[in-house]
């Protein structure tokens, strides 16, 4: 890989399918670096990188509502 990088203008839809792929990639490596090919571990190896970076860099929605969360002990003060 290199070591260079650049900005990508992606959509929240669009990252969650690049990271979804990049998850079933590192499935299906992992199945043949267990089967001995050293060549599938130093890309499973590459591809789990990506993903953190990834991790690193999700872009949060802002657009969702805000999650109302309210204890039962918080509605038996309410109601009495």
């Amino acid at each position: 890989m290199t070591g260079r990088s650049k900005a990508l203008d992606l959509s929240p839809e669009e990252f969650a399918i690049i990271e979804s792929a990049l998850q079933t990639q590192s499935k299906i490596l992992n199945v043949q670096a267990k089967a001995g090919a050293s060549k599938a571990r130093e890309r499973l190896n590459a591809v789990k990188n990506v993903l953190t970076r990834l991790a690193q860099q999700r872009p949060t929605s802002q657009a969702k509502s805000p999650k109302c969360t309210v204890s039962f002990f918080g509605m038996s003060r309410i109601f009495g």
